[in-house]
């Protein structure tokens, strides 16, 4: 079968430089080995840029069969240029065009992107989440919140602009860089002290739910983690997987990360990440509709300790989008995987 992976490394192929830029991006070499593995598993691929230019691209690739059945599908991995609820952008293309992808559609994305909306949504199927109020200047001050406090922006992904903060003008501060770096509100939730564990999941109708990831920060003073825990090797908290929890939690975990799924209008795969907290509550921060790919991802440590080679993970992900769409898997996948 026919493969487009898309991404975003390009910020040219725009009418106008113009909205909150988009800053983060999967790396070269995430994009290297997912090509790598469609290819093992048998897909011809085409990797190309979500931008302006994208469907005349796919139209070429992938053009329409007789039977107007799609002759192929994208491997979405564009996490959007510029503007408002950016990962929705590509996926609302590939709609728009009636081209079939992986992962969550435009609802999906938008509504995990909005951290607040996330949190309404969650707590209306009764699913933890710390108590939080929505800042837009730094003169207010909830008072039924209790310090420490975590703020970050609204609508960012990968701890973009996180602060934990422990008084009155450091969350004055904090909300006021928010506003003018990001240009939007500041979500501002109690700071759970505890434990921090992702869960994975695969799948739609039936959910693999892979064994827990705990971040373990050992003696470090900072126990959440940040934009640099991610992106700076020295600052990364070890990660354990399986994660050592109890049976009892192990279920409980499980049973909200597949409700937050289901409420967040998710698709084919995503992350729960929780606190835990010291008497065994858990906490859903955030839901991520597009986790890290890489081998040395979350996600793919998950995977990986479930039984999955990086090769199945990712053919495996292509089988539930095209089983979706069309009630089979793609029939060049190969079994042996």
């Amino acid at each position: 079968m026919r493969v487009c992976v898309v991404w975003n490394d390009d910020s040219t192929g725009v009418i106008n430089r113009f909205g909150q830029p988009c800053p983060e991006e999967f790396g070269r070499e995430t994009v290297r080995i997912v090509m790598a593995a469609l290819q093992e598993g048998g897909h011809e691929t085409l990797l190309c840029q979500g931008d302006k230019g994208l469907l005349a691209t796919l139209e070429r690739f992938m053009p329409p069969e007789p039977e107007a059945r799609p002759s192929g599908m994208v491997f979405n991995m564009a996490y959007g240029i510029q503007g408002e609820s950016r990962l929705s952008h590509v996926p609302a293309m590939l709609e728009m065009a009636g081209v079939p992808y992986t992962g969550s559609g435009p609802l999906g994305h938008g509504l995990a992107l909005d951290k607040v909306i996330t949190k309404r949504l969650i707590r209306d199927h009764d699913v933890p989440t710390p108590n939080f109020r929505v800042m837009r200047r730094g003169t207010e001050c909830p008072l039924d919140l209790g310090f420490p406090l975590v703020v970050k922006p609204r609508h960012e992904s990968d701890s973009c602009g996180v602060h934990l903060v422990h008084e009155p003008a450091q969350l004055r501060q904090a909300v006021e860089v928010i506003a003018a770096r990001y240009a939007q509100d500041a979500l501002v939730e109690e700071y759970i002290e505890g434990r921090e564990i992702w869960v994975a999941l695969l799948g739609n109708a039936e959910l693999e739910v892979f064994p827990a990831v705990e971040q373990d920060f050992g003696d470090s003073e900072t126990r959440f983690v940040t934009w640099e825990a991610k992106h700076m090797a020295v600052a990364a908290p070890q990660r354990i997987c399986p994660a050592q929890i109890g049976s009892r939690l192990a279920t409980v975990l499980r049973d909200i990360s597949i409700a937050t799924f289901r409420a967040c209008q998710c698709r084919d795969y995503a992350r729960i990440d929780f606190r835990i907290d010291r008497s065994g509550q858990p906490y859903v921060l955030e839901i991520n509709t597009m986790p890290g790919l890489d081998m040395t991802s979350a996600y793919f440590l998950a995977a990986a300790t479930a039984g999955h080679s990086y090769s199945n993970l990712i053919n495996r992900i292509v089988d539930i989008a095209h089983t979706r769409y069309f009630g089979v898997g793609p029939s060049s996948t190969t079994a042996s995987l």
